[in-house]
């Protein structure tokens, strides 16, 4: 394997000694270096997705004509490769862009300041997934936490030392400490909750109930949402965390509660997928099951509908 140079990142703390005052305040300024693309790796367990939508496609054309006006932010590792602190979407919108090198500012920081710079850098974004926020706060939490809550990594006065690390992440980010612990609480939820509430499908607060069920009961719970095509209100987010803590959730107490109306959903019927199969061809698989029941319903009303337009010609002779 190719042997990778290190990069020069500048002077060291002895040239400083013979700088004068001016030359100090030149050296303090960020430095902007050219860095491989093929030395930066991804920030791990990066929270925020780099969407390929309209934004990055308007993004690889600004780099293709301008190239990259606001430089990303790394942090050296010790193996002489880099991590993306600040930038995801400028560093894949280079790369797509087909360029090899990009423009970064070097920063030293320890582990938890690059979390904490990570998480504040991404929050400015117009569009966040509640997923997103939660690993987002999780992540910076635990980061302020090991830090001892320093409020000089968080930008927040000494006269509020005393305040706790939700209350300070809740102040920077304009929620309450209650919402900052209501997201967190999300990162107990099974993929497939995570991403119904993602997709507006499952409220905060139910979601909030839904993630003390234990994983299998999640699991459960999963498997009950495609049988009724429905998802649980807040009331009965609350009765299934309150059936868990007896210890008797169960499939059937699950199904049961999801196949309640809803006060405020439309009328509808609901049909146990089990007691539909009977009527269902073996070949044909869970996923199409709706399709062909509309399939069916729309064969016997043409057949009800001949049948009754043959009995009127018949009344009218």
């Amino acid at each position: 394997m190719k042997k990778v140079q290190p990069i020069d990142l500048g002077m060291t703390g002895y040239d400083e000694l013979f700088m004068d005052d001016e030359e100090r305040k030149v050296n303090a300024l960020p430095r902007i270096f050219e860095i491989p693309l093929e030395l930066i790796d991804d920030f791990p367990d990066h929270p925020f997705q780099v969407r390929m939508d309209e934004d990055m496609q308007q993004l690889v054309e600004s780099v293709k004509e301008r190239g990259l006006i606001t430089p990303v932010i790394l942090r050296k590792k010790d193996d002489d490769r880099y991590e993306i602190v600040s930038g995801h979407r400028r560093k894949k919108a280079c790369e797509m862009a087909g360029m090899t090198m990009i423009k970064a500012e070097v920063r030293d920081m320890t582990r938890d300041e690059a979390i904490i710079m990570m998480v504040d850098s991404n929050l400015q974004r117009s569009q966040i997934l509640p997923s997103e926020k939660a690993f987002a706060y999780k992540m910076k939490l635990d980061a302020m936490k090991r830090q001892g809550a320093r409020t000089d990594l968080t930008s927040v006065p000494v006269a509020q030392k005393s305040k706790t690390s939700r209350e300070i992440l809740g102040e920077q980010v304009g929620e309450s400490q209650d919402q900052v612990r209501r997201f967190v609480r999300l990162t107990e939820l099974e993929p497939e909750i995570l991403e119904k509430v993602d997709e507006g499908k499952i409220g905060l607060r139910p979601a909030v109930e839904l993630s003390y069920l234990t994983p299998s009961e999640q699991r459960m719970l999963v498997d009950a949402m495609e049988l009724t095509e429905s998802t649980p209100s807040h009331a009965q987010a609350i009765r299934l965390r309150a059936f868990s803590k007896d210890g008797v959730l169960g499939p059937h107490i699950i199904e049961n509660v999801m196949l309640e109306e809803k006060p405020n959903q439309k009328e509808k019927i609901s049909i146990s997928y089990q007691d539909a199969r009977q009527y269902i061809p073996k070949d044909v698989p869970y996923h199409e099951t709706k399709n062909y029941i509309f399939k069916a319903l729309e064969f016997y009303r043409e057949h009800y509908q001949e049948r009754h337009r043959s009995g009127a010609d018949r009344g009218e002779r």
